[in-house]
């Protein structure tokens, strides 16, 4: 009879060292918070690495590891997962090999024994580049050569695997350092919101490697978007997950959408800075947070895809077709006075719409003329409609959207429109008498299409990337291409009755502050040298939500003008701040339009355009030169552009190396006042720092304000090395 308590002289493990310092340099994970957890507050830190690169593990043994005699191997087991299994990839058991360089293939886990130190054994450990990611346990099992049982040392706390987009195996590669510097490690962007003549950029807060901030990610793609832990390696089903699990439609997500204006019981999407406050509200109750649009969706989705390893971005759309049925046209129904019948548009332009992209390859689509589907693929958790059942949508590659391949999954038919619909603006006269066609705007629709450009606080225009120049035979070959596969037989329209003697343009002036008169002009010309022409009809100023809906009426002006052979004349109405200031939406847009009708021929001129009016942006600047943990003050204006004092005024500031948001407080801020404040903060680290700046007010809302700068390395952290003069700074600067 054998007993199986394992000898006296097998290897016991008494400890681990997690080796947090050089794994975090190596993996680029150094500023997880997880991973800088010290004593002191009461909780050990828990390792966060990459998959498809080995990290290191020291363990502290009761003798020296002897390779003659002792055998170790090494258990790791999806922490979340009831009954994991070789078969699923949960579970893998793997040997600890002799030498470090027998790592194995890309695919699959490795272990190997680096180094013999006493009782120091160091250990490499290499995720496969296909792991699930997430949260892994980790048993040791120690034993002799000789024998058969052993003993079982066990990880006191799981430890993190991210995607790898410094690894080459990994489908989230990202060949470029700059790429990856801006995609992965940035903590802070701009979104561009606004209208496509004002673009209007404001600072967001990722905050990835925030307190809680990776566990709820995981979080929500395990329990919310419901990604088993065999899937949760593959980025496809992973960021198709994230974009169903931040919208709380389906499945009670991160975050509740709201268009409606009234924000009581939560809180108005624009007072958002970052994501930092939202994922941790919704780690601790586990409900939908309140409230989000677009670019605040759009936020959470880069800050999740960033913290577990995806390179992402933020990207907006200037006028975004929301195309609900598919037929890749937005259809406008205007009456006789020239007013849009809201009723009637089940399709929308939203001034703008910001979504997501992810990079990483798509072996499931096959290849195209132009090489592969890989590369940045779009996502969108703005809940607009939905996809296989729920609201989610993507990933879509962006090479596809542009060649017009409507049929890939997953959603390109959705996307193609957002940027590629025509605006069709009808005439509508009643229900028994034909519809006419106004106008058709084939160049009106996915204008803009912006992104923060890597390594700068300034815009880049990838309008290229989702379509073919306006107006090139490329581009309308590949809408034909795609209305073939729309299946929509709303075959295109075109104007009745082509009449050019008599021209229109509207002349918008660019710069309009709020708090101002602002003034629409309208220029009607004669062309024709011998006939006289009456025209008449009405301006109209409507203040709309960035949706494109919810339309009030702030002014209409009815005019008649009869111009003499080859004249022009002006229509002029002046709109006073007011008239527009108690309709304004809480971003500020406005629509105008224009609707004419040349009398004694079938003449009818429609125009419409967007604009919105500028609001102040927060002044800051350094009162001093920022050098890495040395305290700089810092000061921030702002004027009172409103000819009425604004009341309960709070600045909101964020940034790197202030904890907790800074808050602000002034009561009453007279017309015209400039209010200044000035505060104290203490850069962290050296490199690339960004403050932001948030006002509301009971008047005036949605003012921001950033100032991006570069803090020095102090002086006794830059080591001079003698041999060849490179100046080596040390390791608190952020690669």
């Amino acid at each position: 009879m054998h007993n199986h308590s394992p000898s006296a002289d097998v290897l016991t493990v008494k400890s681990v060292d997690l080796c947090t310092e050089e794994n975090g340099k190596d993996h680029h994970t150094k500023r997880y918070e997880l991973m800088s957890r010290d004593e002191y507050s009461g909780k050990i830190p828990k390792l966060v690495v990459r998959r498809g690169q080995p990290f290191r593990l020291r363990l502290v043994c009761d003798r020296p590891y002897d390779r003659a005699r002792d055998a170790l191997s090494l258990i790791f087991t999806v922490a979340d997962e009831d009954q994991p299994t070789h078969g699923h990839g949960t579970l893998v058991g793997i040997p600890v090999n002799q030498f470090p360089e027998q790592l194995g293939e890309p695919e699959e886990w490795g272990a190997a024994i680096e180094a013999i130190n006493g009782d120091l054994l160091q250990v490499l450990v290499k995720p496969a580049a296909t792991a699930p990611v997430g949260q892994w346990k980790l048993d040791i099992d120690t034993k002799l050569l000789s024998e058969a049982f052993g003993k079982s040392y066990s990880l006191p706390q799981a430890f993190y695997v991210l995607f790898n987009p410094w690894c080459p195996d990994d489908l989230v590669y990202m060949e470029e350092k700059a790429h990856r510097h801006e995609y992965v490690m940035s903590d802070t962007t701009l979104i561009y919101r606004g209208s496509y003549n004002r673009l209007r950029p404001s600072v967001w807060k990722f905050g990835q490697f925030e307190k809680h901030v990776l566990d709820c990610s995981l979080l929500l793609i395990a329990k919310i978007g419901k990604v088993s832990a065999t899937h949760r390696g593959d980025p496809v089903r992973v960021c198709r997950a994230i974009s169903a699990a931040v919208n709380s439609p389906d499945d009670d997500g991160a975050l509740m959408g709201n268009w409606s204006g009234d924000f009581s019981g939560g809180t108005p999407p624009t007072k958002w800075v970052g994501s930092v406050e939202i994922l941790q509200q919704f780690y601790k109750r586990q409900k939908p947070v309140k409230f989000a649009q677009c670019w605040v969706f759009a936020g959470v989705v880069s800050t999740i895809c960033r913290a577990i390893g995806i390179p992402s971005r933020v990207v907006t759309n200037y006028s975004s077709a929301h195309d609900t049925q598919a037929s890749l046209t937005v259809d406008y129904f205007v009456d006789k006075s020239g007013k849009i019948m809201e009723e009637m548009n089940a399709d929308s332009i939203w001034n703008y719409h910001v979504w997501n992209e992810v990079w990483m390859q798509r072996p499931d689509l096959g290849i195209s003329s132009d090489g592969d589907y890989g590369g940045w693929q779009a996502i969108d958790a703005t809940p607009q409609e939905s996809s296989d059942g729920m609201f989610r949508c993507g990933p879509a590659s962006v090479l596809a959207v542009k060649l017009g391949e409507v049929l890939k999954p997953y959603d390109n038919n959705f996307l193609f429109a957002e940027v590629n619909a025509d605006k069709v603006f009808w005439r509508y006269t009643g229900p028994h008498h034909p519809l006419k066609l106004l106008r058709k705007d084939v160049l009106g629709i996915g204008l803009f299409i912006s992104t923060k450009a890597v390594g700068r606080w300034e815009r880049e225009d990838i309008t290229a990337s989702y379509k073919f120049a306006e107006k090139s035979e490329e581009e309308r070959a590949t809408m034909l291409k795609a209305l073939k596969q729309a299946n929509s037989y709303f075959s295109r329209y075109y104007l009745n009755e082509e009449f050019n003697e008599v021209y229109f343009n509207f002349e918008l002036r660019d710069d309009i502050k709020i708090g101002e008169p602002f003034s629409v002009i309208l220029t009607v010309k004669n062309r024709s040298s011998e006939n006289r022409h009456v025209v008449e009809g009405s301006l109209h100023v409507d203040t709309v939500l960035y949706t494109g809906k919810d339309r009030e009426s702030v002014k209409v002006d009815k005019f008649s003008v009869t111009l003499e052979p080859g004249t022009e004349e002006s229509i002029r109405m002046i709109v006073e701040f007011h008239e527009y200031y108690r309709k304004l939406r809480d971003q500020a847009a406005f629509n105008i339009s224009c609707m004419a009708t040349v009398l004694d021929t079938e003449f009818e001129f429609y125009a419409q355009d967007d604009f919105r009016v500028r609001k102040p942006d927060i002044k800051i600047s350094l009162l001093g030169k920022p050098v890495s943990q040395a305290p700089v003050d810092v000061q921030f204006t702002l004027e009172n552009p409103l000819p009425i004092p604004l009341h309960k005024g709070l600045f909101h500031l964020e940034g790197s190396g202030i904890g907790k948001p800074l808050l602000f407080k002034h009561a009453e801020i007279a017309p015209g006042e400039k209010v200044s404040n000035t505060f104290t903060m203490t850069p962290p680290y050296s490199g690339r720092l960004t403050l932001a700046a948030k006002f509301t007010s009971k008047e005036l809302d949605d003012v921001d304000g950033f100032l991006a700068f570069i803090a020095h390395p102090r002086p006794e952290d830059i080591i001079t090395e003698v041999e060849d003069n490179v100046i080596v700074a040390r390791t608190d600067v952020i690669d």
